[in-house]
């Protein structure tokens, strides 16, 4: 099994100019195309469980991708 990062970009119901991103890790041996695609029902269970929050898009990446080494 690999790590895979959810990576969601949330807003604030709000103060929809207010956006951060968060991460939710899984062992996984899909494909980002997979992950992205199999993410709707792990993204409406973050959304529900933070109300004050939406999302507004997402990506799947492998861990550390952004380092700089």
């Amino acid at each position: 099994m690999d790590v895979i990062n959810l990576v969601i970009t949330v807003c604030a119901v709000l103060s929809p100019t207010t956006c951060e991103e968060t991460h939710l890790t899984f062992n996984s041996s899909v494909s980002l195309r997979q992950c992205a695609m199999s993410a709707p029902p792990y993204i409406a269970q973050w959304v529900g469980e933070h109300p004050k929050w939406t999302a507004v898009k997402w990506r799947c990446e492998y861990p550390h991708t952004n380092e700089k080494i």
